[in-house]
């Protein structure tokens, strides 16, 4: 059974850091040939795409609204993807969730909730 498991949310001040996790297990393949990515959807609003991570050794790729502030990274003896976030503002404010697809597989975590707020 394929897991992703998103941790490392909470409440944090505006100017901030928070580093989120992303356990996965179960992959039908090697976790290294998953394309991770980290969504978010903030209350009202539709699920938008923050960052990427192609395959084992690619180069990260972010939204504009995040760019500068945040870094994904993967860690692939440990089935891992990772996202730093600093400075971290209110409109930041969201569930985050790890994706990971392959072929024609595609799995989600649950998500965990950041909050940014004084």
């Amino acid at each position: 059974q394929v897991q992703l498991v998103e941790s490392g949310g909470g409440l944090v001040q505006p100017g901030g850091s928070l580093r989120l996790s992303c356990a996965t297990s179960g992959f039908t393949f090697s976790f290294i040939n998953y394309n991770m990515r980290w969504y978010r959807q903030a209350p009202g609003k539709e699920r938008e795409l923050v960052a990427a991570l192609s395959r084992a050794w690619g180069t990260p790729t972010y939204a504009d609204s995040v760019k500068g502030r945040f870094t994904m990274s993967r860690d692939n003896a440990r089935d891992t993807v990772y996202l730093q976030m600093n400075s971290l503002k209110p409109e930041d404010t969201a569930v985050y969730y790890c994706n990971a697809a392959y072929l024609s597989e595609t799995y989600w975590g649950r998500g965990t909730q950041v909050t940014v707020s004084s």
